[in-house]
């Protein structure tokens, strides 16, 4: 069905700054119950039989710790964010509930007190984690139980011989208007200018990121990157975004391309549902779209971006070849599970990999042909989603690179040419070079501790 979302909670703005919300989960409501329960309430407030109401919201549980006399109660759900949340106890099954929506339940707290936390991958490292406590155990630290959550003492995740190999990415982009899922309509839209129209569906998969590596990944047309959509001044887009119903979680979309207020085209949307998002691209440049379904920085981390070329009006000139490279890093998971968002949400990144086009190292080990001499345009996008790349090709100088706008031409007085283009996280260029002999020619992020993690790649030229 198509949605017409008209809101977007403020939780969901602020959810960029996860410890910003966290710091602030005293000022969330205070748990009801038949006997008041409020974080830290004194033993025997609450007493087997009472009503507790847990308020989830992105990215805490109000409240977050309490005490209550052993036994069993019933629970209230109360979810006031605006994507999914749940609640699951030690030793019971996730209690659920939509955006919006309250849920009752049955929980038991044993002598030994319990922890309680949202499942939902990357909620519960993002704060969403509580624990009730008894009379014996009101003193003590409420233990973490969260082995999966890096920590000094979390083990490396380890490579998997038999994990399934890699699928090489294709770095050739499509031609205008092109691409699977994608129609190029002439005069199609409502101003009469060409309309494209996209039909994108969310894919949560395993994947192979890196030799020995498997992460069940979240990704847009079951690719990462997603499929680069390409256009030209002018156009309009229009994204039918399709989120399946064995969906495990809320997905949305965010086209840098556009002019769209947040509030509609954004919105996240639940399995099961799905909406349109339609903009005109009125710049040129190399965009960068993603998911910004809190937390944001899970969900770009763990596959949900790509990209957008929006050409100059009159398209830009012909040359003898052309390749996309999308640059992100990898924070591993377990094997077979999603990108860990604690080791993502450090504020020293240390990823596990930097990649290009989504697997560690694929065009080292495969490496890419083009002719001595020839042009060849690279389009290159750093979705991070916290690192700065410096993209630099082993042996050439870039002749022309139009970085965020900014043009260096090839026939500039001077002949001023480039070694390097600086790229932040959602800054994209096009570059283009030749090589002016026979050879191989590497392209690093030439911050040097990240090619042996993979942010490395090969041309062979003659």
């Amino acid at each position: 069905m198509n949605r017409n979302f008209t809101r977007i909670g403020v939780a969901a703005l602020l959810a960029f700054s996860v410890a910003a919300l966290a710091a602030c989960a005293d000022d969330g409501p205070d748990a009801g119950s038949a006997a008041g329960a409020g974080a830290g309430a004194p033993v025997g407030d609450i007493a087997p039989g009472d009503t507790v109401e847990f308020y989830a919201s992105e990215f805490m549980f109000a409240p977050a710790d309490f005490v209550a006399e052993p036994g069993t109660y019933s629970g209230v759900l109360i979810n006031d964010g605006d994507i999914e949340h749940d609640i699951t106890f030690e030793g019971g099954e996730p209690i659920v509930a939509a955006a919006g929506e309250s849920v009752e339940f049955e929980f038991t707290v044993p002598e030994e007190g319990v922890r309680y936390w949202c499942s939902i991958p990357g909620h519960e490292d993002a704060g969403m984690v509580g624990f009730v406590s008894t009379g014996s155990t009101a003193s003590a630290v409420p233990p973490t139980g969260d082995d999966h959550v890096a920590s000094a003492a979390t083990p490396a995740v380890q490579a998997n011989p038999d994990a399934a190999p890699y699928a090489l990415r294709d770095p050739r982009p499509p031609a205008r208007g092109e691409g699977e899922g994608v129609t190029l309509i002439p005069g199609g839209a409502p101003d009469g200018g060409d309309l494209i129209e996209m039909e994108l569906v969310i894919e949560e998969k395993l994947m192979t990121v890196a030799d020995g590596f498997e992460q069940l990944v979240w990704t847009f047309g079951g690719d990462v990157p997603g499929p680069v959509l390409r256009t030209r001044v002018g156009d309009t887009v229009r994204v039918h975004l399709v989120n399946p119903p064995e969906a495990s979680v809320s997905h949305s979309i965010d086209f840098h391309a556009s002019q769209v207020s947040m509030d509609d085209e954004m919105a996240s949307i639940a399995p099961g549902e799905d909406l349109i998002y339609e903009f005109t691209t009125d710049y040129a440049g190399v965009w960068m779209y993603h998911c910004g379904t809190a937390p944001v920085l899970h969900h770009i981390a763990n596959g949900m971006f790509g990209m957008v070329i929006v050409e100059p009006e009159a398209g830009l000139p012909p040359v003898d070849d052309e390749f996309f490279f999308v640059q992100h890093e990898w924070y591993l998971g377990p094997q077979g599970e999603p990108g860990s968002f604690a080791a993502a949400n450090q504020a020293a990144p240390a990823p596990d990999f930097q990649m290009f086009n989504g697997v560690a190292a694929q065009y080292a080990d495969n490496p890419i042909d083009i002719t001595t001499g020839e042009d060849v345009r690279m389009f290159v996008l750093n979705v991070g989603p916290s690192i700065d790349t410096s993209f630099h090709v082993v042996g050439t100088i870039f002749h022309e690179v139009i970085k965020e706008g900014v043009h260096l031409r090839a026939d500039n007085e001077g002949n001023w040419g480039a070694q390097a283009v600086d790229l932040s996280p959602a800054q994209g260029a096009v570059i283009e070079m030749n090589t002016a002999e026979d050879g191989t020619y590497a392209f690093v992020n030439h911050a040097f501790n990240f090619p042996g993690r993979g942010a490395i790649g090969l041309f062979t030229a003659g």
